[in-house]
């Protein structure tokens, strides 16, 4: 196996690590949301359906008065998205976990410092009495099982429908064609500017460029500078290349017919009338 020395450091980095990082970094790369969508089967069903079931769910979440409506969405709209739109388990369970993360954190806040009714559990610390109440469990519980059917819910439109259907779907809905235009740029260059930086920061790390904190700290900083300038001048290209092909403030897009097929009309059917059946019949239930 080769080995590579930086003349100062002598810190050796070997071939084939170098090589993993590169793969590393154009995986994560090219395991975007939208690229599993374009490969999603559920790309080919129809758009509005599709958000009809969203929105039903996200709407049956925030509104549910248990924890246990929320749940049943959550399940409902994570099979579909693994199941049915093919993702793998292993990155849908990564997707989730970090915005469930910052839910349980404000859970916990919750669930100490909220809520009333008779003490379940507590705790004294630095001369402080925290107690979990039941009222501040079931107000916990709920916020999770809402946050967690929301993120669920979008993430299912997010993994089977691309950005370029949805823009779509907004200009058909009549909504104004500078909004639709100004967020199909805006997440054009939030891909450029990602590209940029990938290649700045594959750059800097096979240079030994984040080898202990202090040079970590430099790299970072030069990468900030170096990503805005490298970003304007993308943009300009790009600018360039839209206005040399006629450019002149529109943007064409195409859409296709997708007909609602009956499987799926009955699908969504026993959904969105399984959501209100458990919405009644939960709504004064409580974990204790």
């Amino acid at each position: 196996m080769t080995i590579l020395f930086e003349r100062d450091t002598k810190l050796p980095i070997s071939i084939s690590k170098c090589v993993y990082n590169f793969l590393y970094v154009n995986k994560n790369m090219n395991n975007l949301l939208d690229d599993y969508a374009l490969a999603s089967p559920l790309r080919h069903s129809n758009n509005w359906l599709k958000l009809t079931v969203v929105a039903v769910g996200v709407l049956g979440g925030v509104s549910a008065a248990s924890p246990v409506t929320p749940l049943f969405i959550a399940v409902c709209m994570g099979f579909a998205s693994v199941v049915l739109a093919k993702v793998p388990v292993k990155f849908y369970l990564k997707l989730i976990a970090l915005p469930l993360g910052f839910a349980a954190t404000g859970s916990v806040v919750i669930l100490f410092f909220f809520g009333s009714g008779h003490e379940i559990a507590s705790i004294d610390t630095l001369g402080y009495h925290l107690a979990i109440r039941s009222q501040g469990l079931n107000m916990a519980a709920l916020v999770i099982a809402r946050t967690l059917s929301g993120m669920c819910c979008m993430f299912f439109l997010a993994l089977s429908t691309p950005m370029v259907e949805l823009f779509s779907v907004l200009k058909s809905s009549r909504v104004p064609d500078v909004f639709i235009e100004l967020s199909m740029l805006i997440y054009r260059y939030i891909f450029v500017l990602l590209e940029v930086a990938v290649s700045i920061k594959f750059a800097q790390t096979v240079r030994l460029g984040y080898k202990d904190f202090l040079t970590s700290l430099h790299s970072t900083g030069m990468l900030a500078g170096t990503l805005f300038i490298r970003s304007w001048e993308q943009g300009e290209r790009l600018y360039i290349a839209m206005d040399s092909r006629c450019y002149d403030g529109k943007l064409a897009m195409f859409s296709s017919k997708k007909p609602v097929k009956a499987f799926e009309l009955v699908l969504t059917s026993l959904y969105v009338i399984s959501i209100i059946a458990i919405s009644f019949s939960t709504k004064n239930m409580s974990i204790v």
